[in-house]
C-alpha cells in the first residue's frame, strides 16, 4: 500500500473533491449539505450551504463551482461504526444543477428539468474544453423500487440541457478521455465502467439497440463503483465501495486495485505541481486522505480558474 496521510476527519459524507493551487481542497459534504474548504493543515471552513444533497462539484469556465445536487436522495444511518447511505427519509422530489459563487457563497439553480421532466438525482459532472459539462443522474431508490438515471450534457450559462444516454441503472462517476472523444461513466450497482464514444456536441454513439455504450470492464463479485478521475495516460481511477479503495481501469479492460482503510471510498481528485498528489474522500468514516500516485492525473479544464 502507498503511504497515505489523513488530512481531515469528522466530515459528513464527503464527496466531490477539487484540488486547489494553494494545497487546499474544496469538497461537498452530502449529509451536512455544504460546500467546504479543507486547508493543507486540515482546517475546515464552510463556503456555501444547500438544500437537498450536494453530491459532486467542479470548477467551471467562470471560476465558479458547479454542483450536482441529488435533491436529498439519501438518508444516512450508522452501522458498525460506518456512516452509510440509504433511501431518502422523506419522499424524494428530484434534484438539480447549481452554481456557487465562491466569493459570496451564493447558490443559484441552473437546471432542475430536462425536456419538461424533472431531473432525478444528479451525481457527478465534468467540464469539456468548450465550457459545457457532462453529468450523471444517478436515479434514486425508495420503498417502491428504483428509478433509473442517465447521462446528460448541459451548458454552463443555463441555455441548454439534453439527455445523451439512458436509462442507465445507477450512473455515478463521469470523466473525459485526454482527447475528449470518450466520456466514461461508472455504474454503481453494476460494478461496470462504461465508455461512450462522443459523436458530436453533447451526443454519444450507441453501440446497438440494446447496448448504449462500450463496456470497459465489469468488476467481479460485490464491488460497487462511485466517482472517478482520469489519468494523463487515459487510465480511469474509480473510487470503489465494499472493496474499499481505488480501482484503476486500463483501456483494454484490465484492472488493478489499491485498498484504502474505508469500505466507502467515494471519490478522488489529482492535484499538486506534478498532478501526482491524490485526495480521496473516505465517506464511511468521514475522512479525507492524501497520497502520492505512481502516475500523473489528467489536468482538468478550468482547474486554474480558482476563486
Amino acid at each position: 500500500m502507498l503511504d497515505i496521510e489523513m488530512v481531515a476527519e469528522g466530515l459528513q459524507f464527503p464527496e466531490g473533491p477539487i484540488a486547489l493551487a494553494d494545497g487546499s481542497v474544496l469538497l461537498v459534504e452530502i449529509q451536512a449539505r455544504t460546500l467546504s474548504r479543507i486547508g493543507p493543515d486540515g482546517r475546515h471552513s464552510v463556503v456555501a450551504r444547500f438544500d437537498g444533497g450536494p453530491n459532486g462539484a467542479a470548477l467551471g469556465p467562470d471560476g465558479a463551482v458547479y454542483v450536482t445536487n441529488n435533491g436529498g436522495s439519501f438518508g444516512f444511518y450508522l452501522r458498525d461504526g460506518l456512516n452509510l447511505p440509504g433511501p431518502p427519509p422523506v419522499p424524494h422530489r428530484g434534484g438539480r444543477i447549481e452554481r456557487v459563487d465562491l466569493a459570496t457563497g451564493e447558490v443559484h439553480t441552473l437546471y432542475d428539468h430536462c425536456d419538461g421532466r424533472p431531473l432525478g438525482a444528479p451525481n457527478d459532472l465534468v467540464f469539456d474544453r468548450s465550457g459545457g459539462f457532462w453529468f450523471t443522474d444517478h436515479g434514486a431508490s425508495d420503498a417502491e423500487g428504483r428509478r433509473h438515471g442517465g447521462l446528460y450534457y448541459a451548458r454552463a450559462d443555463g441555455s441548454s440541457i439534453r439527455q445523451a444516454a439512458g436509462p442507465l441503472v445507477s450512473p455515478n462517476g463521469v470523466g473525459l478521455s485526454p482527447d475528449e472523444d470518450v466520456v466514461y461513466v461508472a455504474d454503481t450497482q453494476l460494478g461496470r465502467l462504461w465508455a461512450f464514444d462522443i459523436s458530436g456536441p453533447g451526443t454519444v454513439a450507441r453501440v446497438s439497440r440494446m447496448q448504449p455504450g462500450r463496456v470497459v470492464a465489469n468488476l467481479p463479485g460485490f464491488q460497487l463503483l462511485d466517482s472517478l478521475a482520469v489519468e494523463a495516460d487515459g487510465r480511469v481511477c474509480v473510487a470503489t465501495i465494499a472493496n474499499g479503495g481505488i480501482t484503476t481501469f486500463a483501456p483494454d479492460g484490465s484492472t488493478e486495485h489499491l485498498p484504502l482503510p474505508d469500505p466507502l471510498c467515494t471519490n478522488l481528485c489529482f492535484g499538486g505541481a506534478d498532478l501526482r498528489d491524490v485526495w480521496v474522500t473516505a465517506s464511511g468514516t468521514g475522512k479525507l486522505y492524501k497520497l502520492r500516485w505512481p502516475r500523473p492525473g489528467l489536468k482538468l479544464n478550468f482547474s486554474d480558474r480558482q476563486g
